[in-house]
């Protein structure tokens, strides 16, 4: 084959850059604002009634496109509901989400402020368990209950259930025994699923059986600390009517319904005639508007029959609960409810609940909690919105019944914290009066403390609170006990007072949790504590000044607990931190801290756990700074490379930091280096020199060597930027054919091309070295492309090839288009040498030769696109970089040209707009050979 010589042409970089710089126009933006959202106007058009034939419309700004087609269904697609309707479980599911639909809409009357009872569901649950063995009574239905043929009439329908509610007792039960507590939740739920199954297939009776022997349950209390989950589960199956207007009804509906209440009302047992009364209650609507106001007091009255306090107490909870769905105005019966549960409060210690507790060997402290669910939850939908007043008259009530703690300690958790706080003295002295017997006044104060964790008492109550509260809980003997106390308390006293009182308590909580190791079964609490130190104390200097801050990490034993406790301060450090520091109090602390989140690193730990350890040390390094002290910053990278080398995002942080600091050195010296400051940044260039072949990626390697030896060269470290530069032409052979990119496969071809062309940009402007041959650093590259490994459907080689041949044009250059300062490049060095523009003219027919044998190789069919599109990139790197006066450099260009399009893959667009600028540059200074070059240059048709 022919050699193509190459010859570049003649840039004057300076006069190109006045020619093709942009015009700058002044512009007014006026309200534009890149940044600013765009708001797109909806037209909507309101069309009258058929009387009024016009018309209005109207428009609206809306942020986002809303789908009119979802607007007019309410989010509900018709065919589902067919769908819905023809199966009989997919429409028990529709229901399921319509009642959702409608709780919500109920809820609503209490605003988004109230606690809904579903959020106490799980943690009575997990609270109140058992180890003994419970029993169930199964309902076993019988024929009778079942759904009438399509063909019978409405009124022998309707007949049929009548009769079978005169006999609720009809059908055997099954009484299964020795039901450990999960087997006991799963009856449960199979009864609440035969609910719903019966409910669904249209068998009414049947449902309403299973109601009533679930009710049932709720008179049982022979495991009577399980008593407040089997209310919950209970209760969850008695939640299943639906909500109608009465005006929707029509009068045989009513009919029917009153007799339902009739039948309900005939229940022999007055547990489970009171709860499916109360379950049904929004069904009043049916009969009249003031059904409910009529039902809601009598069945407050109702209750005064359970002779059980703890259950009549449940049932109390459960009509308050159904009564705030329903008719959250009418707070009178609510009051009236609790009034009630007062007067009859002395039952608790009467002989019948004593002898009941000697039986099941319960002591009273333990049952006594078992009430605290229902009357907070009581209390909660009395105190709900409810006015200062009230929670006087309930204070008042409370010291006649004298000092109940139970009572005081609900009083507390249900109203306002603002009330609360305001009158803190006066709940500390009630506490004080309380009888310790049944419930302990340390819980008292832990309630008292979360209300002044929400809100602040009067400011000269301050001191005498927290004295009168933690006089009594220093003295907890139970290690538990005692830590639940002091988390809450901790709040208050980091909000309200200085380092010396948190000193202080942080002491105290050493003190009583070190004995026994007794700090392993708390630490939540201890956690707890912690975060709220740092919650209210941002101040990292302040913080570790606080002498028990650091023995008090030492009680977290356990290393996962240690690290996560370590996360939380590291996270608040960066959030806080505003300025860099270098604080010696402060690193030390800070440094232990991060040394224990890196030891916890092993074969185990996930990558997600790793990026964010080594992201918070991270963080950590970047706000440490010793100013001027370069030499001292030096040594803080050093010492922290040694304590954080297995975690390798960190060391490259270390890397970059390293970096910086030689550059800002350069800065400081402004490019001239003395002796002192040479030899400084030369130890830099060594740190980030034995650091990097420590790194795993072989990306990242090839790039850190890449920046580092740019930072070399900008410090007049010639001798070490080549040992970079080298180091990277040695690593390139080394890269896998496949790498892991955010965990999944990927050819790596790309990243090297793109490292590559970073690459070549750099050696533009490294000088040769005296001892070496012209441009050595160039031919090793070269060299090593040569001899990689391309994946046979690859074009990446030619493409790099391309990138070279823009290199080599810009190294004939008499002055190179960029320099680095007090660095002279190869256009100073050899001065535009013949000898060394001939190695360069020598090295672009080797490439050129290369660039030609692989688009020989694309000739076959499969191909030929490859090789279009190829043909026409090096045709567009001879017309940027070529000389074209050369003939044999033009005849190649033309040759390229036809070449690009002539098996039909060229994309004409483009072709077309090639040679109109081909045209545009041949009226240009001595560019008048792109004239005749432009005349040989035919486009042709895909035809």
């Amino acid at each position: 084959m022919a050699a193509f010589p190459w010859h570049a042409r003649s840039r004057n970089y300076v006069s190109e850059s006045d020619v093709y710089k942009l015009e700058s126009v002044p512009l007014d933006f006026g309200d534009y604002h890149p940044l600013k959202p765009i708001t797109v106007t909806e037209s909507k058009t309101k069309k009258m009634s058929r009387k009024g034939s016009t018309s209005s419309t109207s428009s609206s700004s809306s942020s986002s496109m809303m789908d009119p087609l979802s607007s007019v269904l309410d989010g509900t697609d018709p065919l589902s509901l067919f769908a819905a309707a023809a199966d009989p479980l997919t429409a028990t599911a529709s229901m399921d989400g319509i009642r959702k639909k409608r709780d919500k809409d109920d809820n609503s009357a209490v605003g988004s402020d109230f606690e809904q009872w579903s959020s106490k569901r799980s943690e009575i649950l997990s609270r109140y368990t058992t180890t003994e063995k419970l029993s169930i009574n199964l309902y076993m239905g019988s024929e009778k209950g079942k759904t009438t043929t399509s063909g019978s009439a409405v009124s022998e329908k309707v007949r049929t259930r009548l009769e079978e509610l005169d006999d609720l007792e009809e059908g055997s039960q099954k009484e299964l025994l020795n039901l450990t507590q999960q087997d006991y939740m799963n009856r449960i739920e199979e009864l609440n699923q035969s609910l719903k199954d019966a409910w669904s297939s249209d068998q009414k009776v049947k449902a309403l059986k299973i109601v009533i022997q679930c009710s049932k349950l709720l008179s049982d209390t022979t495991v009577i600390q399980f008593y407040p989950s089997k209310f919950v589960l209970i209760t969850d199956i008695l939640d299943t009517f639906d909500n109608f207007s009465p005006e929707t009804v029509n009068d045989t509906a009513k009919e029917t319904c009153l007799n339902w209440f009739f039948k309900i009302a005939s229940i022999r047992e007055l547990i489970p005639r009171f709860y499916v009364e109360a379950a049904i209650l929004k069904c009043n609507k049916f009969l009249s508007k003031t059904g409910i106001l009529e039902c809601l007091p009598r069945l407050t009255s109702v209750i005064r029959g359970i002779g059980d306090p703890l259950v009549a107490v449940y049932a109390r909870a459960y009509l308050c609960r159904v009564g705030m769905e329903v008719a959250p105005q009418l707070k009178e019966s609510l009051n009236k409810n609790f009034f009630d549960f007062l007067l009859t409060f002395k039952q608790i210690h009467g002989d019948t609940v004593q002898n009941q507790l000697v039986v099941q060997c319960v002591e009273i402290p333990l049952y006594l909690t078992l009430y605290s669910p229902a009357i907070d939850w009581i209390l909660q939908c009395i105190a709900y919105r409810a006015p200062e007043v009230l929670l006087t008259e309930m204070m008042e009530r409370c010291k006649k019944l004298g000092n109940n703690a139970l009572l005081l300690n609900s009083v507390m958790s249900a109203f306002r914290a603002e009330f609360i706080a305001a009158r803190s003295m006066d709940f500390i002295g009630m506490i004080k009066e309380c009888d310790e017997s049944g419930f302990p006044k340390h819980l008292l104060f832990r309630s008292l403390g979360l209300n002044l964790a929400l809100a602040d008492p009067p400011e000269n109550d301050h001191l005498q609170i927290l004295n009168e509260a933690w006089k009594v809980i220093t003295k907890l003997k139970n290690p538990q006990d005692y830590i639940n106390c002091a988390e809450v308390w901790v709040e208050y006293t980091c909000r309200h007072f200085t380092k010396r009182e948190v000193n202080t308590v942080l002491a105290d909580v050493i003190k009583h949790m070190t004995p026994d190791r007794a700090f392993e079964d708390a630490y939540p609490q201890l956690q707890s504590i912690i975060q709220k130190v740092i919650t209210y104390i941002n101040d990292f200097s302040l913080l570790f000044s606080v002498e028990k801050f650091l023995p008090f990490l030492d009680m977290f034993q356990k290393e996962s607990v240690r690290v996560e406790v370590c996360k939380c301060i590291m996270e608040s450090f960066i959030k806080h931190q505003q300025e860099s520091t270098k604080d010696p109090v402060i690193l030390n602390a800070l440094l232990h801290i991060c040394k224990t989140m890196h030891d916890s690193v092993n074969a185990l730990t996930l990558e997600d756990e790793k990026r964010l350890l080594a992201a918070l040390i991270n963080g950590f390094i970047k706000m440490v700074s010793f100013g001027r002290d370069f030499e001292q910053q030096l040594s803080f990278y050093v010492e922290a490379r040694s304590m954080f080398c297995n975690l390798e995002p960190v060391l490259v942080q270390l890397i970059h930091s390293v970096n910086q600091l030689a550059m800002e050195t350069r800065k400081v010296m402004r490019g001239n280096h003395s002796r002192k400051t040479a030899a400084f940044v030369r130890a830099c260039v060594a740190f980030c020199f034995i650091t990097i072949p420590s790194l795993s990626s072989i990306f990242t390697r090839l790039n850190l060597y890449l920046h580092s030896g740019q930072v070399a060269l900008a410090n007049q470290c010639l001798s070490q930027a080549d040992a970079f530069f080298k180091a990277a032409v040695s690593l390139v052979p080394e890269v896998p054919k496949m790498i892991s990119v955010d965990g999944k496969m990927r050819p790596s071809d790309a990243f090297l091309l793109e490292f590559l062309c970073n690459f070549f940009s750099t050696l533009l402007v490294v000088p040769d070295h005296p001892e070496q041959g012209v441009l050595f650093l160039v031919r090793g590259l070269l060299n090593v492309i040569q001899d990689y490994t391309w994946e046979d459907n690859s074009d990446d080689k030619v493409r790099i090839y391309t990138n070279v041949l823009h290199l080599l044009s810009a190294m004939t250059q008499e002055t190179y288009i960029y320099h680095v300062d007090k660095v002279d490049s190869n256009d100073t060095l050899y001065g535009g040498d013949s000898k060394f523009l001939a190695e360069i003219s020598k090295l672009c027919e080797t490439v050129i030769a290369q660039i030609l044998d692989h688009l020989k190789t694309l000739g076959k069919e499969e191909t030929l696109k490859r090789q279009s599109q190829l043909a026409l990139c090096f045709f567009n790197t001879i017309l940027a970089h070529g000389d074209l006066r050369n003939n044999k450099l033009n005849q190649l260009s033309v040759n390229l040209w036809n070449l690009a399009q002539k098996h039909g893959f060229a994309d004409t667009k483009t072709m077309v707009k090639t040679l109109e600028y081909i045209k545009r540059r041949s009226k240009q200074p001595d560019m008048s050979h792109f004239t005749d070059l432009a005349l040989r240059l035919p486009l042709q048709s895909r035809t």
